[in-house]
């Protein structure tokens, strides 16, 4: 069985205790970094480790940087490897609901690094509560360290020349996956600078999922991006966000929705905007 994109708590539940099963609590509040690693304290899926935003999950800032960028590779893959993380190995990411925050883990692990089998825990801690699966307050098992091989893939994302001229081509599609009020410059409540990259679409990444918080069903998923990309493929197609974060929620969508192949800015609207010769769009583009 391999897990591409999406699992069920359901086969999540039916799965604990089985050796090949690492799952990771990627829970994160914006507004409180410390909030994900309370929560998780407070009770998580058996066996889960917790998997911080900023110290698993990004890289150091500089000031040139948006604010989450990338690990270096193998630093990334090594951390993995003290999870204990084989190739074999079945990885399950989870947050609170919408699987946001989760996507990050699942396109660095499954779309970076090259692990055949990652998934998102579709509807992530809500739906596990709600189906009264057990939780636990205990830490993570110590595992021997992983035989994970990684194979880091540059091309899977790109830089901010590249995404500058492909979203001026009308060839290519750069998606924007913030609120619609941030990409349009209304508010910024976050970077220095309000606006958007000029040419790029904003599809924002709270309309791939249903209000359960689980990701809407593939059918659906591929008539709202092909709406937004229109004839263009979408291995011709960048995302982007505010960090490159919520840029893989979208990813994952279009992964789900049969739509592969589109690459991550990771650097975002945050390292796009400390440059102040950068241009910036305001309105609906």
């Amino acid at each position: 069985m391999a897990w591409q994109t999406l699992v069920s708590a359901e086969q999540v539940a039916d799965m604990l205790g089985d050796p090949h099963l690492r799952l990771f609590d990627c829970r994160y509040e914006l507004a409180r970094p410390d909030a994900g690693r309370e929560a998780y304290l407070q009770g998580h899926l058996p066996g889960a480790v917790h998997a911080d935003l900023h110290h698993d999950l990004a890289g150091p800032t500089s000031l040139t940087s948006g604010r989450h960028p990338l690990p270096d590779p193998q630093a990334f893959a090594a951390r993995l490897w003290r999870w204990g993380v084989d190739d074999d190995s079945m990885l399950v990411a989870y947050d609170d609901a919408t699987g946001m925050w989760a996507s990050r883990f699942w396109w660095m692990t499954a779309k970076w690094l090259g692990h055949r089998h990652v998934a998102v825990l579709d509807g992530g801690m809500r739906r596990w509560l709600q189906l009264d699966l057990p939780t636990t307050t205990d830490p993570a098992p110590l595992r021997p360290a992983g035989d994970f091989a990684a194979r880091p893939d540059a091309g899977a994302h790109v830089d901010a020349d590249t995404t500058q001229a492909a979203a001026l081509d009308p060839q290519r599609r750069v998606l924007d996956a913030r609120a619609a009020e941030r990409y349009r410059g209304e508010v910024e409540p976050i970077d220095p600078v309000a606006g958007h990259v000029p040419g790029a679409i904003n599809h924002p990444s709270s309309g791939v999922v249903a209000v359960d918080g689980r990701l809407l069903p593939p059918a659906a998923l591929a008539d709202a991006f092909t709406r937004t990309l229109g004839s263009v493929s979408p291995a011709d197609t960048i995302a982007m966000c505010g960090s490159g974060v919520t840029a893989c929620h979208l990813l994952l969508a279009m992964e789900h929705a049969g739509l592969p192949g589109a690459r991550l800015y990771p650097g975002s609207w945050s390292e796009w905007s400390r440059d102040p010769s950068r241009p910036v769009a305001r309105g609906r583009g």
